[in-house]
């Protein structure tokens, strides 16, 4: 049996939430257009502050995804 092969793409969601609102936002869009997803990894995470508050998260993250035999 062959191995499989893997291609990523990065993906950046953001959410009002919280950080894992925002992963779930990026994995779920990156979904939509493709398929075989399999794993992520966080990459960068950041925010956004207004009047000493967080308003909204941004986080970065690395899906992969398997490549069709």
């Amino acid at each position: 049996m062959p191995g499989h092969s893997y291609k990523h793409i990065e993906v950046t969601g953001s959410s009002t939430k919280g950080i894992d609102d925002a992963i779930a936002t990026a994995v779920v869009k990156a979904g939509s257009s493709l398929h075989n997803l399999h794993w992520f990894e966080v990459i960068d995470t950041r925010g956004y502050i207004e009047g000493n508050q967080v308003k909204h998260w941004q986080v970065t993250v690395k899906i992969g995804f398997r490549i069709d035999d």
